[in-house]
């Protein structure tokens, strides 16, 4: 499974970008098919408390998945898009299941 980070409009850390990894790794142990995750990173309304979204697009054959939160920080964002990328995996796989 390929990882693709875009940060946009800042420079990722590597405490940041470590994160990711750990976290789009758990969704290769639901769907063993997933061929790309890209996750862009972006800094919205650098004056508001809640500027930062994550938005991650998984691509399975035959289908694209795609999830965008928007929290205080990026971890928050990252997670939420997580937890909403498992439920559209489950049903994937759920489908998959039924051919």
């Amino acid at each position: 499974m390929e990882v693709q980070i875009k940060s946009i409009h800042f420079d990722a850390t590597e405490k940041l970008q470590d994160f990711v990894q750990k976290k789009t790794a758990k969704l290769e142990k639901l769907c063993d098919e997933i061929q790309k995750v890209e996750v862009q990173l972006t800094v919205t309304k650098p004056q508001t408390a809640v500027n930062k979204q994550a938005a991650i697009t998984v691509k399975v054959p035959g289908n694209t998945y795609y999830a965008e939160k928007l929290s205080d920080t990026f971890e928050e964002s990252i997670d939420g898009c997580i937890d909403a990328l498992k439920v559209q995996l489950e049903k994937f796989k759920e489908k998959m299941r039924k051919m």
